[in-house]
């Protein structure tokens, strides 16, 4: 694998598109990420509860990131032999990593080091949802899973789930995100031909 590989493969596989909606996310979350959204809260009698968009905003981030697995491409990438699967997951990792790096720089900046290791761990979980989400539902679809995660912690906040509003030190939280990203990673690599493989030995 070649730089002007990889360089090839990101044209086909919206490389260029993905990086620049993260980041675009990432600079919205440091200029504006303190404003709160006015949602109802249940059982409330009317009264509303502020959420800060920097807590959802990795969300998105998560869900831009799974573009990179639609295309043109990806049939071909479902059926590819191991090489191509190891290039795919080289790709998807360094676009990542990409994002992740962006989004704690901003963070960092504009908050704080812990509020930037927060969004990433964010981002890290929702990830792992949109990419079994993926699996489940198919390329466009990736946001529901997440979605759904996100109505739960927005309406049961502070609590030992929210993984938005934890610490960035919370050992629980960040079992969740490696179980997240694993579970994910592992859908997206059971490609139709390695289930049939597997279910034959």
């Amino acid at each position: 694998m070649t730089g002007s590989d990889l360089l090839r493969y990101a044209r086909v596989h919206r490389g260029v598109a993905v990086l620049a909606a993260t980041a675009a996310i990432a600079l919205l979350s440091a200029f504006f990420g303190g404003t709160h959204i006015a949602l109802p809260s249940i059982g409330s009698g009317g009264v509303t509860t502020g959420v800060p968009f920097r807590h959802e905003l990795p969300l998105l981030s998560a869900v831009f990131l799974t573009a990179a697995l639609d295309g043109a491409m990806s049939a071909h990438d479902e059926m590819g032999a191991s090489a191509m699967h190891r290039f795919r997951l080289t790709y998807c990792t360094g676009l990542t990593l990409t994002a992740c790096a962006f989004s704690f720089s901003t963070e960092a900046l504009a908050v704080g080091p812990e509020a930037g290791v927060v969004f990433v761990r964010s981002l890290l979980i929702w990830l792992g949802l949109a990419l079994l989400s993926v699996r489940l539902l198919g390329h466009q679809l990736g946001w529901i899973i997440p979605l759904a995660s996100a109505f739960f912690l927005i309406w049961y906040p502070h609590n030992r789930w929210d993984w938005t509003s934890n610490s960035a030190s919370d050992l629980f939280s960040w079992a969740v995100a490696a179980i997240a990203l694993s579970v994910g990673v592992t859908s997206i690599a059971a490609t139709p031909w390695r289930r049939k493989a597997f279910l034959r030995r």
